[in-house]
């Protein structure tokens, strides 16, 4: 029976085992099992390359449902030092307007992410054997105060960027996307955005705030945060409050592709579209989970009908391989409203494929 598994003494960001790699004919990470005398205590430990990837245990030789939750079974650290992606929490719903508990949905995504492996199957993405990735905890936010939430959101951030780390983050309502962005065009300057939502997120003001999960991107305009020529929202759907719920997206310039202009087709050709408009400058990734029919992720608070599906939303972020991704998120999982799981599971999934297709990440 495998009863426990061996850390590395001197820092909680590395398994515990061999750190010198060799290259077997298949290149793929070697494993290796210890054994005590009487095989009751087993410790497991991964080889790592010599750069020091991250590499998360085999569920072959260590149980998905052990051990502390991190992200893909992920070791966790306390900052993004030396990272090249983290993911990150961001565990807040007081920026809803409808069904509240997305402060939950850090924990279930890392949760339901035991189930992913190391590698895509279907890309043949290798990306811990490309970057050095860790699961950073969450940020500790203020439940009783959304603009110090977003002053602690930023501040956060700042750090994480500084290291030159692209962070992956877990929310948490859709608010979290404006203090994220300011930390990171003060690093980057104004950024790409590819937007997938079935909301635009671009009101003014709700009930006299300025601040909220239908605000971000109309404040990060405000600011200049965003390259406005360099941004696509797609997935939008739903009734509205004007006749045209677009109109001030379309005026600043953004691209704004509809969801029933997604329906019965693939989106590959509306990524290569994308890919071209985004160009070589930097790019943020923001993708709310509601862009998805609730068919297929029930779990969330603002839900939408005749939405895209899980494999329109893998096309979209697949098609993001290329290009320069400073950051990315995952937004709105509020785990209360499906008991099944799969909202969360198809979050975590999501994230996987954001790491897969950033830059510096091989493929086989």
């Amino acid at each position: 029976m495998l009863t426990s598994i061996k850390l590395a003494q001197k820092t909680r960001a590395v398994f515990g085992g061999c750190h010198v790699f060799k290259a077997c004919a298949s290149q793929r990470v070697l494993k290796q099992l210890s054994f005590d005398g009487d095989q009751s205590n087993v410790s497991c430990t991964r080889r790592m390359s010599g750069k020091g990837f991250n590499v998360p245990p085999s569920a072959e030789f260590v149980a998905r449902v052990s051990g502390i939750a991190t992200m893909c079974k992920l070791p966790f650290q306390e900052t993004a030092d030396g990272l090249d992606a983290a993911f990150v929490g961001v565990p807040i719903d007081t920026g809803t307007s409808n069904r509240p508990g997305a402060r939950f949905g850090p924990r279930h995504i890392r949760a339901e992410s035991a189930m992913i492996r190391l590698y895509n199957g279907w890309t043949k993405a290798a990306p811990y054997e490309s970057i050095r990735v860790a699961d950073i905890g969450d940020i500790n936010v203020n439940l009783f105060d959304l603009k110090d939430t977003c002053k602690k959101i930023r501040e956060a951030y700042r750090k994480i960027v500084a290291t030159g780390c692209i962070p992956l983050t877990m929310g948490g309502d859709h608010t979290i996307a404006y203090p994220i962005l300011q930390a990171v065009a003060e690093r980057h300057g104004p950024v790409g955005l590819i937007h997938v939502d079935a909301h635009a997120d671009t009101s003014d003001m709700i009930l006299g705030e300025k601040i909220g999960h239908g605000t971000p991107f109309r404040r990060c305009v405000d600011e200049g945060l965003l390259d406005c020529k360099r941004v696509v929202q797609i997935g939008l759907r739903g009734s509205g409050y004007s006749p045209d719920n677009y109109e001030w997206s379309r005026a600043q310039g953004f691209r704004v592709v509809e969801a029933v202009d997604c329906w019965h087709k693939s989106l590959v050709p509306l990524m290569e579209e994308v890919r071209s408009q985004m160009g070589t400058g930097p790019v943020y990734l923001s993708f709310d989970i509601d862009s998805l029919d609730p068919a297929f992720a029930p779990g969330t608070g603002t839900p939408e009908i005749a939405g895209l599906t899980p494999i329109q939303g893998l096309e979209i972020i697949r098609g993001c391989r290329g290009l320069n991704l400073v950051g990315c998120d995952l937004v709105e999982v509020a785990p209360a409203y499906d008991t099944t799981g799969n909202t969360a599971l198809t979050g975590a999934n999501l994230l996987f494929e954001m790491m897969c297709v950033l830059p510096k990440v091989k493929y086989y």
